[in-house]
């Protein structure tokens, strides 16, 4: 990934006069920045450019943000920060279970938008060149501790950069619970209780790509009242 003073960011909004704002304000602070004015314009420059970050409004006319995640995961793991309006929280939940990274509700100052943003970037997992991988089992899939990668047999599995952390952050102490607080804290996140639910809805979506059986965890286990635990083979 480029630095994050370097880092290519596309943002995706209706709004003209938005779109033009954040996009000075993050010009200033040393991004590249694109824009798109709808899902069609977003998916016409992801066709034909690499981002390291979206930045992208679920209320647009035709196709929404959260669809538009939705659909983009199925094949990208660029990470995605929803704005969506305040005091919708079904907005919120359904955009982090689509994929999306983070939220932030509008309106919002500027500069906790450019925080979430180097929040986001730092998470990336990089990988470790030349380095004896070491591993975790996990029943059908594998964790690549040094490069942060999960693998089913052959196969590469997909992380977002927050389902990647997560990763990290969890097979540092396998088998010891982490709190959901200290999760918050250390994915960079807010300190109120909506981000521990966040939280909640990125483990939900790892154990998809983890377990047997998601709704019965055997890996990415929940220990009541201590919060989550990788228990690998």
């Amino acid at each position: 990934m480029s630095a994050l003073d370097q880092a290519h960011l596309l943002i995706v909004d209706d709004d003209e006069r938005i779109r033009g704002l954040l996009q000075k304000f993050l010009v200033r602070h040393g991004f590249w920045v694109s824009a798109a004015r709808n899902a069609a314009h977003a998916r016409r420059l992801l066709a034909g450019l690499e981002f390291d970050l979206i930045v992208m409004d679920v209320m647009m006319p035709g196709e929404d943000g959260i669809s538009l995640t939705r659909d983009l995961r199925k094949t990208l793991t660029t990470p995605i920060l929803l704005l969506t309006a305040k005091g919708e929280t079904d907005d919120r939940i359904a955009g982090l279970e689509a994929g999306a990274d983070d939220y932030l509700t509008k309106p919002f100052e500027p500069k906790e938008l450019l925080l979430r943003i180097n929040a986001i970037l730092r998470r990336i997992p990089q990988a470790a060149p030349n380095i004896t991988p070491k591993f975790l089992q996990l029943g059908p899939v594998r964790y690549d501790i040094e490069r942060g990668e999960l693998w089913r047999g052959e196969d590469l599995v997909r992380l977002t950069a927050t389902e990647g952390l997560l990763m990290n952050i969890l097979s540092d102490s396998p088998n010891q619970p982490v709190s959901r607080s200290d999760l918050v804290e250390k994915l960079g996140r807010g300190e109120d209780r909506a981000q521990e639910r966040a939280v909640d809805v990125q483990i939900t979506r790892l154990r998809r790509k983890i377990e047997n059986d998601p709704k019965q965890p055997r890996y990415l286990q929940t220990v009541r009242g201590a919060g989550y635990m990788l228990a690998p083979d």
